[in-house]
C-alpha cells in the first residue's frame, strides 16, 4: 500500500505501521509531500514522525481508533458492499431534518439512529441532515471541535457505521447530507500545524486560529479541505454537504475557495451522474454566495437563511434581545420581508453588528429554494442558556402557526430533530474533553459568557456534566401522547400539503403577496390559488383573504369558509391554509 504525507518543512519522515518503520521519500513532483510503500491492509494501525518527533496520526486519516490522539488505521473503501442502487435527490422540493447522532437516541450512535430513518420517512422529510462526524475527545460533543476532516468518530460507529447509516437511508428514498467544518480545527488532538502551515495568525475566528486559504502554502491546504469533501460524496454516498460558518473562510484570493469547492462538486456530480450540493451556513447576507459561478457568483447550490428564523422567533416569542432587536421592533413586517425578499438585512442598518448590513437578492434570478428556512436549529436552541426549544416557551398553538410560516413558505424548510412532536428535552450544550484544563476553561468560559446577560452560575448547565447530554436526548416515548402526538400530526399533514400542491414548491419570490396587521398580530400571503392565514393573538380575528374560498386544506383549529364579505375568522394562536376555487 502507498502511503505519503505533505509535511513541507520537515528533514525526515518516518511511517510507523504495525509495528514497523520505514522511511518515506520526498516525492520529487510535489513539493513538500513525502511517499513510500509498506505492507498494510485494512484495519492496519499506522502513523507519522517527523524528524525526531513522536509518532502522529495522518492528517488524512480515514479512520481515528482510539480517538484523535491515537494511531490512525487504513479503511478500505472498496470492501464495503452497497445495498442500495441510488439515483440521488437534489434540493428541489426538499424538506430536511437537522439531526445530532449523540441525541437522536440514547444509544447515540449511527446503527440507532438508522432504526428510527422510518419515523422521517412517516414524517415525510426527504433528506437527513447528520450534524459533524469528525472524531473528537471524550464519547460526546455537538461535533464542532471535530479533528481528522476525513474520518468518522469511532463512538458513532466509525465509517463502516456511516456507510450502513446511508444505505439505510437511500434504500428508504431519503437523502443524507452532512454537516462538516473546514473554518476551523478544535483545540485537542489537531496535529496539523506539526505537519504543515494549514493555519494562519492574519485572521482569526470565534473558535480560535483561521484555516490557510490565502498565504504561503495555501494551495496545499484549499486541496486537504476540498478533498475531504469530496471524499464524503464519493466513498460514503452523501448527498450533500452543509459548510459551517463560512463567513469565517477568511479568504483574500481571485478564485474563492467556495467556488474552488463548488466547481469541484459539480464536476464530481457530473462523474458519478448523481445530483450533488452545497448548503452554506452563511450570515452575510450576501446573494453572492448562492448565485451560480456563471453569473459571478460563488456557485454555492443553497445557503441556512437565519433570517426567517429571526423573524419567526421574535414574532411568536417576543424576544428582542440581541440580534432579535432589529426584528421585534414590527415582526410581522420582518416575516413579511423574508417571504418576499429572502433577506430581511438587505443593506438596512444592523443594530445588532453596529452597522448596516445584506445586499439585496435579485427575485428574478434567485429561486427561493436556495434559502433554508426554518424555527429552530442546533445553533438556536443550543446556543441559549438552558438550550431550551422553542417548545418550552410558547403555546402548541403558536408552534404550529410557527411551523405553517415555514412549510408553506416558498423556501426549502429544514427541521431539528424532536420539532415536529414538541419535544420536551432540551437540547444542550454539552461536551467530553480528556483534557482537565481545556475541559475547565470550557465550563468556565459558558458560565462566563452568560452571567454578562444576567445568568446565575448555577443556572448554567455544566457542559462536562455526562447528565448535561442525557437531559439532551429525545424521549422517544411522548411522540404518541397528548399534544405531542397533535403536533406531529400537524407537521405531517403540512408536509404532505406541501408534496401535494405545486403552487407550495413554486420558487418565485415575486409572486408571493403578503398582507399584514401588526397591531392585531395577524399575517396571511398568497402562494399561488392556496391562502395562507397565521393569528399570533390570542384572540380571535377577522382576516380579509382577497379572493373566495372554496376549501380548507388545513387548519390548528376548526374554522368555517369565509361569508360573503370574505372575511375568515381564524382562532386565537391559529392558523389556516384554504385554497381559491
Amino acid at each position: 500500500m502507498r502511503f505519503e504525507v505533505w509535511a513541507p518543512k520537515a528533514e525526515q519522515v518516518t511511517l510507523h505501521c504495525d509495528g514497523s518503520e520505514r522511511a518515506l521519500e520526498r516525492d520529487p513532483g510535489r513539493a513538500g509531500w513525502w511517499s513510500g510503500e509498506a505492507e498494510a491492509r485494512d484495519g492496519s494501525r499506522y502513523g507519522f514522525a517527523l524528524d525526531d518527533g513522536p509518532v502522529l496520526p495522518d492528517p488524512r486519516s480515514r479512520r481515528q481508533p482510539d480517538g484523535p490522539d491515537g494511531l490512525s488505521a487504513v479503511v478500505d473503501h472498496d470492501r464495503h458492499v452497497w445495498r442500495a442502487g441510488w439515483a440521488g435527490r437534489d434540493l428541489t422540493g426538499a424538506v430536511l431534518y437537522e439531526l445530532h447522532v449523540g441525541t437522536y437516541t440514547r444509544e447515540g450512535t449511527l446503527d440507532a439512529a438508522a432504526e428510527r430513518l422510518a419515523h422521517l420517512v412517516d414524517l415525510g422529510v426527504t433528506h437527513v441532515e447528520l450534524m459533524p462526524l469528525c472524531p473528537v475527545p471524550g464519547r460526546h460533543g455537538w461535533g464542532y471541535d471535530g479533528v481528522s476532516l476525513w474520518a468518522v468518530h469511532e463512538p458513532y460507529g466509525g465509517p463502516e457505521a456511516l456507510k450502513r447509516f446511508v444505505d439505510a437511508a437511500h434504500e428508504l428514498g431519503l437523502g443524507v447530507v452532512l454537516d462538516v467544518v473546514h473554518n476551523h480545527l478544535g483545540p485537542a488532538g489537531n496535529y496539523l500545524p506539526a505537519f504543515g502551515p494549514y493555519f494562519t495568525d492574519t485572521y482569526h475566528t470565534p473558535w480560535g486560529s483561521a484555516v490557510n486559504l490565502d498565504a504561503p502554502g495555501s494551495d496545499e491546504v484549499r486541496a486537504y479541505l476540498a478533498g475531504s469533501a469530496l471524499a464524503w460524496l464519493r466513498d460514503y454516498r452523501v448527498d450533500g454537504l452543509r459548510l459551517d460558518a463560512v463567513h469565517e473562510l477568511h479568504d483574500r484570493r481571485a478564485l474563492p475557495f467556495l467556488e474552488e469547492l463548488s466547481t469541484a462538486v459539480d464536476d464530481l456530480a457530473e462523474r458519478l451522474g448523481r445530483p450533488l450540493f452545497l448548503i452554506a451556513e452563511s450570515d452575510l447576507d450576501d446573494p453572492r454566495v448562492i448565485t451560480p459561478r456563471a453569473e459571478g457568483g460563488l456557485g454555492v447550490h443553497a445557503q441556512w437563511n437565519d433570517d426567517v428564523h429571526h423573524a419567526v422567533h421574535a414574532a411568536v416569542t417576543g424576544e428582542s434581545d440581541g440580534y432579535y432587536a432589529d426584528f421585534a421592533r414590527e415582526p410581522l413586517a420582518a416575516v413579511a420581508k423574508t417571504l418576499t425578499d429572502g433577506f430581511f438585512h438587505d443593506g438596512t442598518y444592523s443594530s445588532f453588528r453596529g452597522r448596516h448590513h445584506g445586499r439585496p437578492l435579485d427575485r428574478a434570478r434567485t429561486p427561493a429554494h436556495r434559502l433554508l428556512a426554518y424555527t429552530q436549529t442546533h445553533d438556536q436552541i443550543g446556543n441559549r442558556a438552558q438550550g431550551d426549544r422553542l417548545a418550552a416557551n410558547v403555546s402548541p398553538g403558536l408552534l404550529a402557526c410557527a411551523a405553517a410560516l415555514v412549510l408553506t413558505s416558498p423556501f426549502t424548510p429544514m427541521l431539528f430533530m424532536g420539532e415536529e412532536w414538541a419535544a420536551s428535552t432540551p437540547w444542550q450544550y454539552f461536551t467530553d474533553h480528556t483534557d482537565p484544563e481545556l475541559a475547565e476553561a470550557v465550563r468556565k468560559g459558558r458560565r462566563r459568557e452568560f452571567a454578562a446577560h444576567g445568568w446565575a452560575e448555577k443556572d448554567i448547565p455544566d457542559p462536562q456534566d455526562p447528565a448535561t447530554r442525557e437531559r439532551s436526548c429525545l424521549d422517544w416515548s411522548e411522540h404518541a401522547t397528548g399534544h405531542h402526538a397533535r403536533v406531529l400530526s400537524w407537521y405531517r399533514d403540512l408536509i404532505a400539503l406541501r408534496r401535494a400542491r405545486t403552487d407550495l414548491q413554486d420558487p418565485d419570490l415575486a409572486a408571493v403577496k403578503v398582507a399584514y396587521d401588526e397591531g392585531a398580530r395577524w399575517i396571511a400571503y398568497r402562494r399561488g390559488d392556496l391562502r395562507v392565514a397565521v393569528n399570533l393573538s390570542p384572540d380571535p380575528v377577522s382576516i380579509p383573504l382577497g379572493r373566495p374560498v372554496a376549501q380548507i386544506l388545513a387548519a390548528w383549529e376548526p374554522v368555517e369558509l369565509p361569508g360573503p364579505d370574505g372575511l375568515l375568522t381564524v382562532p386565537g394562536e391559529s392558523c389556516v391554509v384554504a385554497v381559491a376555487p
